[in-house]
């Protein structure tokens, strides 16, 4: 599986912005391994020289030297890549909130360039791109064999300005030629609202800088209005962001134990991230809802509150981004981007290629179930014509839901199903109370 990037930059999966210089502790070498090595570099200045002095055209030696590392890193997995200083700069400033492009997370899966996850209220996403569409040309250019870094630079461009892409998507025999205007994509990671009266529900669309802040703020905003019985954490097409986010976030909900662990080929990229108890602790029941668009950071906090049963995976199974990449700024403003380790959840799994399977497999095209099963209006006692009418009113339903709301759950199973379940655990709840009173 290919890392997922953006229409702009690459998502840290486990690593920050900090910078990594020469102190990254680096595996022997042995002296035949270093001979061998210079062989190769002596062989490579040779064939620069012989095209700079024979090639049919002018040579650009920085053009060439920067595509034959990027076709180095290229070699290697589909997560490693070389970052220009403008590329690599671009990137530092999305994860402090916005850049300019489309709005699609994107990746190289078996050689094709494939849409993990259209960001939500983008022009992508309002022109109906959807999760592992193939993206086969961007402005009449064919994508076939072009890196994401290349897709991403063709992709972005200025507010206002135009891109031609062609979609394939899978069970369709026609490609669908789109036309989308890039704007600015501002990305607030974090939206909370109540579902019902006691169930909250809160969308994080990726893990950046400020998503734990945010995420908090919200929680205490809702706490607030009134007490939460329930939270559905919804995960679905975030294609991941920064460790330390997606540690944070656990760690809400989590009070002890391992959140995520990494293994590398050195001993500094073995790491164990743990919970820790605070004040501020969420301890109300939670579910999580993820897709194939949920991917690495949000594997992450899927896998941690799956391992410690501390909650219940709804939708279908996730992305399986489970390595991890470092970023090394080079001294002339470009960046490495290089795969350093692998990352394992709690229970020491690692969800590379595999995902996270959830607890309940339900999917996003399941059509919502009506009263009854041919779809018509179940008729009721109350339905018939003069119908004998009981003397106590019919009290109100202990969790009124609003018609948009109705209408949305009956829209989106998965989401219908996150709170039917919520619902029981309160309910059960309630009895082991009532229970343990008696």
């Amino acid at each position: 599986m290919a890392s997922p990037t953006r229409s702009g930059w690459t998502i840290f999966v486990l690593c920050s912005l900090l910078p990594v210089f020469a102190a990254t502790a680096s595996a022997d070498i042995s002296q035949e391994q270093r001979e061998k090595t210079y062989k190769q570099l002596e062989i490579f200045s040779n064939v620069l020289s012989i095209l700079q002095e024979n090639y049919v055209e002018e040579i650009d030696t920085q053009k060439a030297v920067d595509g034959a590392i990027q076709g180095l890193l290229l070699t290697l997995d589909p997560h490693s890549s070389y970052l220009k200083p403008e590329e690599l700069k671009d990137l530092q400033e999305e994860t402090g909130g916005s850049f300019s492009g489309i709005g699609i997370e994107i990746t190289i899966k078996d050689g094709i360039l494939t849409v993990v996850s259209p960001i939500e209220g983008t022009p992508a996403d309002e022109a109906g791109i959807k999760a592992n569409d193939l993206i086969v040309e961007i402005d009449g250019q064919k994508t076939k064999d072009m890196s994401s870094d290349e897709a991403i630079k063709r992709l972005r461009g200025t507010r206002g300005s135009k891109v031609n892409i062609t979609i394939q998507r899978e069970g369709e025999n026609q490609l669908r030629p789109m036309t989308l205007v890039r704007d600015v994509i501002p990305i607030h990671s974090v939206k909370a609202s109540f579902l019902t009266p006691g169930f909250a529900y809160f969308r994080v669309t990726n893990f950046q800088s400020h998503t734990t802040r945010d995420f908090k703020k919200e929680l205490l905003s809702l706490q607030k209005k009134q007490n939460i019985r329930g939270l559905i954490l919804d995960l679905r097409n975030n294609p991941g962001g920064l460790l330390n986010q997606a540690v944070s976030v656990s760690d809400i909900f989590l009070r002890k134990g391992t959140i995520v662990s990494t293994k590398g080929r050195t001993e500094d990229q073995n790491m164990v991230f743990q919970a820790h108890s605070t004040a501020d602790d969420a301890g109300m029941p939670i579910v999580v809802l993820i897709n194939e668009g949920s991917a690495s950071a949000s594997e992450i906090v899927a896998g941690a509150i799956q391992d410690h049963k501390r909650g219940v995976i709804v939708g279908t199974r996730s992305f399986g981004k489970g390595s991890v990449q470092t970023i090394i700024p080079l001294p002339d403003g470009a960046g490495l981007r290089m795969t350093t380790a692998r990352y394992y959840t709690p229970a020491n799994r690692s969800i590379q290629a595999l995902g996270i399977n959830p607890d309940v497999e339900i999917s996003a095209q399941e059509s919502a179930k009506e009263d009854s099963p041919d779809g018509e209006q179940t008729l009721r006692e109350t339905d018939l014509k003069n119908h004998i009418k009981d003397q106590k009113e019919l009290p109100p339903p202990a969790m009124a839901i609003d018609p948009e709301t109705k209408e949305r759950l009956k829209n989106d199973p998965q989401l219908n199903t996150a709170l039917n379940i919520l619902k029981s655990l309160d309910l059960f709840s309630s009895y082991r109370k009532l229970q343990a009173s008696r």
